[in-house]
């Protein structure tokens, strides 16, 4: 029975989002897996975007709760998010990007019933309203290569066993946690078909993300500070 079924808590950040924000909200509206609950955690936007928001409280029937303030950057506002759900499991899904219709149940489907801690699956890019090409990584890469975090679900657990998003990091925190998530030996699973669509054009794309990505690979040890400081020499990081 549906009551039986965990909880999710969806989590969307945004910013002066009012051009893209309408595809996230009706994204997550139309799940096929009920049991969500959708914080949106809003920097104190002043365009539109607020006004969207509320356009939707009443379609989401309680579910969608809504926090607007002043926050220091992206992932401070997912640790507030994460911090205020109550779901047995966490998605983040930002205010450019949107989920296929399945992807809340795909993931509750198989960490339902394993013991894993994070199910992710293949996630779709878009460049100018078109499809451009898809993400399609193993968690076996992490050590060299992000996953997709928006088509990433993570259990409450993981986030208790192994922290929240590092503040310092200011694009690439979200590879800080998996990469993390993935030496402490938490136990991934992909899912084989889509789960979310990315656009292109937002800081995640930018090229500074490489640079923060050595950074990180190089704190946790997945490359040498040799290599790491060749790297710099040549202009890579």
């Amino acid at each position: 029975m549906m009551e039986d079924k965990p909880k999710v808590s969806i989590i969307t950040i945004c910013l002066n989002s009012e051009k893209t924000i309408k595809d996230t909200l009706l994204s997550v509206l139309g799940q096929t897996y009920e049991q969500i609950e959708y914080l949106i955690i809003d920097g104190k936007s002043t365009d539109g975007t607020l006004n969207i928001i509320n356009d939707f409280v009443p379609l989401f029937n309680g579910r969608l709760k809504i926090i607007s303030e002043k926050d220091t950057g992206i992932y401070n506002a997912m640790n507030k998010g994460i911090r205020k759900a109550s779901g047995e499991i966490i998605g983040i899904i930002n205010s450019d990007d949107f989920y296929e219709p399945d992807a809340v149940r795909s993931a509750v489907n198989v960490l339902d019933t394993s013991k894993c801690q994070i199910a992710y699956g293949p996630m779709r890019y878009i460049k100018k309203n078109r499809p451009d090409w898809i993400s399609d990584f193993h968690h076996d890469k992490l050590p060299f290569v992000m996953i997709s975090h928006p088509a990433c679900f993570v259990t409450r657990k993981a986030y208790g066993l192994n922290g929240l998003f590092d503040e310092k990091y200011r694009i690439a925190a979200d590879y800080d946690l998996m990469l993390r998530n993935y030496l402490n030996k938490s136990e991934f699973i992909k899912i084989e078909k889509l789960m979310a669509n990315h656009r292109l054009g937002g800081i995640s794309s930018n090229e500074m993300v490489f640079n923060e990505h050595y950074k990180i690979r190089l704190k946790n040890k997945t490359i040498s500070l040799k290599d790491y400081l060749l790297f710099r020499l040549l202009g890579i990081v």
